[in-house]
């Protein structure tokens, strides 16, 4: 069994924590965009950040998938910035219409077995 000796050497090494950060830009077009996806299982938790712009028109809306607890960013008013953590996560899209543009950021934490 692994680290059963307290990590003396004799066993398994101790899992390894890895962030990842990935941020772009969003158009309205009227249709859900996927801007992030992974295999299920594949990080242990993520946030995510959605900004709308102060120009844009109409809220915006980010919806979480593969969450133990399903999550929604937002909505998010023009000139506003939401964010919410996500256990297990792996899909995120952001739903907004046209004449709305912002940004978004994820940062994803993964545990790695050497």
């Amino acid at each position: 069994m692994c680290n059963s000796n307290g990590g003396d050497g004799n066993c398994c090494p101790p899992a390894q924590m890895f962030q990842e950060k990935i941020c772009g830009n969003f158009n309205g077009t009227g249709a859900d965009q996927i801007v992030w996806q992974a295999p299920p299982g594949d990080f242990f938790e993520g946030t995510f950040e959605l900004f709308n712009s102060a120009s844009s028109t109409a809220t915006v809306t980010g919806t979480i998938a593969g969450t133990i607890v399903p999550g929604a960013v937002g909505p998010v008013p023009a000139g506003s910035t939401f964010s919410v953590t996500a256990i297990n996560p792996n899909t995120f899209t952001i739903s907004a219409s046209v004449a709305t543009s912002g940004t978004y950021c994820i940062i994803l934490y993964k545990r790695v077995l050497a």
